[in-house]
């Protein structure tokens, strides 16, 4: 070890506390592997990979200290006490990941792997900043004992900063540790962590605050030790008579919390009654935890009067972080309200070391426990939104304050918020239990779908295969996951519904030799009361409405404007005074060089001079102007083969220019759509007279509307437009 990394201080810690870690894990690591970790360590830091960081803190000493803390307090396992002896030579690039994973395992592997991407997070020190807070939870929860890890380094941290001579440096991470880690500390039921941790922040961050409640407290010692005597001392002989054994504590409440209380409260130390709770630990077997803590709770409240409104029974219904206990308050000597907890030993245990102590007791994996809650914190922020400050209330909120806990038939627990519904514990369990889900049985009984759940319920989903998720459903839930579940499903239904309409009715559009026409459809939509054309098509699915009757609205609608009155033949209309054309001037001769007659250029396929065109006698008297090859054109042409007549241009337009829409298609490129317009303006007697741009992975699509004087005049153009750079495809569109 070089000194200029260590003082002899350091020095001698790192040497004891590594010989304290490997007598604590002597009976699950071999000897080899002990030399290998103490070689990867020591020749890190003769290479110069554990320097002090920009703060002066020795890497070396805090990662010792963090895994000390999670041997000795919280019961970590080996493979956590590894990694965070060797996460910062992987951060320091002297040994590989991968060359962790090849030598110590998977697991090892995965802890550092998580470590090291947190870290990446704070080099951009945003680790409180909207997306990149979520990023970092998101990230813990790739591997759920990450999260531990960073909370105890946090521990660790916050103690050797006392006295640091950074203030802005210590004031940061106090305020981090505050909306960051101490509520993750409490979710995971480290409460003797979450004390420590708030205790330092509110001293760090207000020193004078934190050092005047801390003098009056130590002022009110002596009364107030003898005051909890008094109340200790008949209680202690009652549980004795009733055969119980069992350990009273008093002890004074954080400096953090009773902070709280002053601001609530808007009163003084001296003002604040419940300074100081009791606990009395009982020593019991597991079987008989909840009669024994029942008869001391019995007999406390028979001494005492309890307040009913502060009474909490965490034992018949457990935290989700594992936390067992009964709460009372009391009515004590002198008028004073006082705080009694009951629990047993092993309740004790974990309330102190969280649910790390629960694996011990429960004998289960670590990644199955906090699988659990880790789920909860990733829907939170997946429902959160942007915004930093709403995301820490929606955290303390979610923390602190209203849950519902609800079982299965197997006995597996779920929380959910309070006013959750039989249909948000059916999406909870799994997606597609809650797309099927027509209702429930709570404690036996059948509930609906939107059936608000209470704490304690037993719920069995009660499913259909033919069931599918509706739009008031919407109404059903609480919980954001719920409600995204359903959106999903519900558009996916919509487009499918639409999809399967749609080919429907192109199929029976084809079978009847009808050319179907997006713009005659849209308008028979329009007709029958459609705003939106996913609703004409579901309705079609269902139907509700006949697609024969869709068919025949349609070629009512073609018939009006094409159809002519039979009865009169088509000399009767051509031979009538024209009213003006629509250019204003002939420039079509009709018929046998007939002048002066009533014609209109049809808008479904936007004939221009040069184009092959036909025309249509329609039923007002006028004649519609046609390209050759158009759809409609060949169609009226087969059911009305004597309407047809022959229509050829004069060869003039007296000086009007014919309207022509063209589709471009083009790599998103910026600047693409003003090389597009600036060329059609150099143009001489080319007019753009509208363009619409939209945009879709990577491709924009335009449509333009053109005036130019003719075919020839046109086609120049499309070739000039599709020469531009990035351009995929240009055409002509009807």
């Amino acid at each position: 070890m070089e000194e200029a990394y260590y003082t002899a201080e350091e020095k001698k810690f790192v040497i004891d506390t590594y010989k304290k870690l490997y007598s604590s894990f002597k009976d699950e690591i071999s000897g080899k592997e002990a030399r290998r970790i103490r070689q990867i360590m020591s020749n890190g830091i003769k290479n110069g990979r554990a320097a002090r960081d920009k703060y002066g803190i020795n890497p070396t000493v805090r990662h010792l200290n963090t895994a000390l803390l999670i041997t000795e307090d919280f019961g970590a396992d080996k493979n956590m006490v590894i990694a965070v002896l060797l996460y910062h030579l992987c951060k320091t690039e002297y040994i590989s990941p991968e060359k962790v994973k090849e030598e110590f395992g998977d697991d090892i592997y995965s802890l550092i792997n998580g470590l090291l991407k947190i870290s990446e997070l704070y080099k951009k020190q945003t680790a409180l900043q909207d997306e990149n807070f979520s990023k970092l939870m998101m990230t813990f929860a790739e591997n759920i004992r990450v999260i531990i890890i960073m909370i105890i380094d946090r521990l660790g941290l916050m103690r050797m900063i006392n006295h640091h001579p950074n203030q802005k440096f210590v004031f940061d991470v106090a305020n981090e540790v505050l909306y960051l880690y101490s509520p993750l500390a409490h979710r995971l039921g480290l409460y003797k962590v979450k004390s420590e941790l708030e205790d330092m922040s509110l001293k760090y961050t207000n020193r004078e605050l934190y050092t005047q409640i801390a003098h009056k407290l130590n002022e009110t010692k002596k009364e107030r030790d003898k005051y909890i005597a008094n109340i200790i001392e008949p209680i202690e002989k009652a549980l004795k008579s009733a055969g119980l054994k069992f350990e009273i504590k008093g002890r004074t409440k954080s400096i953090y919390s009773i902070w709280n209380k002053m601001k609530k409260q808007n009163a003084d130390v001296k003002d604040i009654y419940d300074l100081f709770a009791i606990r009395i630990i009982i020593d019991t077997p597991m079987e008989t935890e909840r009669q024994d803590c029942w008869t001391a709770f019995a007999i406390v409240t028979d001494m005492f009067r309890a307040n009913p409104s502060r009474t909490k029974d965490w034992i018949t219904i457990p935290k989700s972080n594992g936390y067992e206990s009964l709460h009372t308050t009391v009515y004590g000597p002198d008028n004073r309200w006082v705080e009694i907890q009951i629990r047993t030993r092993r309740m004790d245990e974990i309330a102190e070391k969280g649910l790390a102590a629960h694996w011990k007791y429960k004998g289960v994996k670590s990644e199955k426990s906090l699988d659990d809650w880790m789920a909860n914190v990733r829907d939170m922020l997946e429902t959160s939104g942007k915004d930093t400050s709403e995301l820490m209330k929606k955290m303390k909120l979610d923390i602190y304050d209203k849950e519902v806990f609800i079982f299965t038939p197997k006995g597996d627990l779920y929380k959910l918020p309070l006013g959750a519904t039989i249909l948000d514990f059916a999406f909870a369990i799994h997606s597609q239990l809650g797309c099927t889900c027509v209702g429930g049985k709570v404690n036996g009984r059948n509930q609906k779908l939107n059936y608000a759940l209470k704490n304690g319920d037993t719920v069995e989903i009660m499913t259909s295969a033919t069931q599918q998720p509706k739009q008031q459903w919407l109404s059903y839930v609480t919980t954001a996951k719920a409600r995204n579940k359903i959106r999903q499903s519900l558009n996916e239904i919509n487009n499918k519904s639409a999809e399967l309409a749609k080919e429907m009715l192109q199929r029976r559009f084809k079978n009847r030799k009808i050319d179907l026409d997006e713009a005659g459809l849209t308008k028979v939509v329009k007709k029958l009361g459609y705003k939106a054309t996913t609703d004409f098509y579901n309705d079609i699915i269902t139907e509700k409405i006949d697609i024969s009757s869709v068919i025949d609205s349609y070629m009512s609608l073609e018939a009006k404007e094409e159809e002519p009155n039979t009865a009169r033949s088509a000399q009767g209309y051509v031979m009538h005074t024209p009213a003006e054309s629509e250019s204003g001037n002939d420039f079509i001769v009709i018929g046998e060089g007939i002048k002066g007659i009533n014609y209109k250029l049809s808008r479904c396929c936007n004939p221009i001079l040069g184009d092959d065109i036909i025309g249509f006698i329609a039923s007002d008297g006028a004649i519609k102007i046609h390209k050759s090859n158009c759809p409609n054109a060949r169609h009226l042409a087969e059911k009305y083969p004597y309407r047809i007549i022959k229509a050829v241009w004069s060869g003039k337009t007296g000086g009007s220019q014919f309207s022509a829409p063209i589709e471009i298609i083009g790599h998103d490129d910026i600047g693409i759509v003003n090389n597009i317009t600036s060329l059609i303006s150099k143009e001489k007697d080319i007019v753009l007279r509208s363009i619409t741009v939209d945009s879709h992975d990577g491709l924009f699509q335009g449509r333009l509307v053109i005036g130019v004087n003719d075919l020839h005049e046109l086609n120049n153009l499309l070739k000039k437009i599709n020469n531009i750079k990035g351009i995929k495809h240009v055409q002509r569109i009807n």
